[in-house]
Formats: structure tokens, C-alpha cells, sequence
């Protein structure tokens, strides 16, 4: 097992609908990396993923949102699939954990439809990162600068495109969680000042 991120406590925020590949494959190398993981969500009890074309499995919810607190970790997961980020964005307290994250500098990392969510917590703006493709328009009207890369870093910031690039994401995620906080916060002090 590799320690590399000992003592980090990374939050998996996800509704019902999740990609189940982008929270399991994830999951196990932050784990593997040394990490604990919760998952965080507004769904009571158990939150169900999304595999191929039907419903997968369902997981424990550890935390539920309402009682989450970003002070209480070190970095933020958010995975895709079209109906997880979607209903996330639409949830005032999802969006607020998520804002909390950059406020505080600490990373995050969105894969496939979880950049949806960073748009609402009005995020992205001046970002370069990358998404699932049916999301591009979306992300640039917010602001962001939009590239067709496997994985994308921005000062914390790390997205990826779709399932296969998780591997690239994978170690990116935890290069990021590795370094801790970054000058995140006061880069978006400063743009709101402007």
C-alpha cells in the first residue's frame, strides 16, 4: 500500500444515479493511497449507482449531507453520471459543501457530468478543465476554458472526461490531495472584488 495520503480525509458527495465506475475505482485508490473516504449525500440510508445502461449498486451513505461539514476533510470526489450531478446542482446545500471546498483552497476532483455541480457553486470561471463532451457549452457560458484532455489540473482543481480516462484521474487526484491546499480561495476573492 502506497501512504502517500495517510491521515486525508476525502468526502465523496454523490446523489442517487452516480456513475458507479467514477466513485468505486476512485474510492480504491484513494484508499489504497492511504486515505479514508465518506461518502456524503442528501439520499438517507443508501445512495444507488448507475452501471451500463441500469441501476448498480447500492452503497452506505456514511455522512448524510445535512450533518457534512467540508472543515472535516481534506479534499472533495465528485462523480459523474447525468442524473447525480444534476440533482446535485439543484440542492442549495450540496452546492454550498462544494463551494467550501475553494473557499478553503482544498482539492477537488470531477469526472465525467460532476463538473455540472462546480458551475452552481459558481466555480469555474477563468478554470481550464475538461468533462464529459455534452457538458463543454456548459462549462464554457460559466466562464471556464474548455479542453478535450484525459485529465485536466488547475491549481487543485482535476477533471477528467469519461470512465476510461480514470486511471489518469486516479493519479492526478491524488498528486493533488497530496500537495494539500492550494491559493484557490484567494484567487476568487479577488475576481468577486473586480
Amino acid at each position: 500500500m502506497n501512504a502517500q495520503l495517510n491521515g486525508k480525509k476525502v468526502a465523496i458527495l454523490v446523489a442517487n444515479g452516480f456513475e458507479q465506475s467514477e466513485l468505486l475505482e476512485p474510492k480504491k485508490a484513494l484508499e489504497d493511497a492511504g486515505a479514508e473516504t465518506e461518502i456524503v449525500s442528501p439520499v438517507e440510508g443508501k445512495v444507488q449507482g448507475w452501471k451500463d445502461e441500469d441501476w448498480g449498486k447500492k452503497l452506505a451513505v456514511d455522512v448524510p449531507l445535512d450533518e457534512a461539514d467540508a472543515d472535516n476533510y481534506d479534499a472533495l470526489l465528485l462523480p459523474g453520471g447525468v442524473m447525480n450531478p444534476d440533482k446535485l446542482r439543484a440542492n442549495e446545500e450540496a452546492v454550498d459543501f462544494v463551494r467550501a471546498f475553494f473557499d478553503a483552497g482544498k482539492p477537488v476532483a470531477a469526472i465525467c457530468h460532476g463538473p455540472w455541480t462546480l458551475i452552481n457553486a459558481g466555480v469555474v470561471e477563468g478554470r481550464k478543465m475538461t468533462s464529459y463532451a455534452s457538458i463543454r457549452v456548459d462549462l464554457e457560458n460559466a466562464g471556464a476554458r474548455w479542453v478535450d484532455e484525459e485529465v485536466v489540473v488547475d491549481n487543485g482543481l482535476v477533471t477528467s472526461r469519461q470512465p476510461s480516462d480514470i486511471p489518469a484521474f486516479n493519479r492526478k487526484m491524488i498528486e493533488e490531495i497530496a500537495e494539500g491546499r492550494h491559493e484557490l480561495a484567494g484567487r476568487r476573492m479577488e475576481a468577486a472584488a473586480r
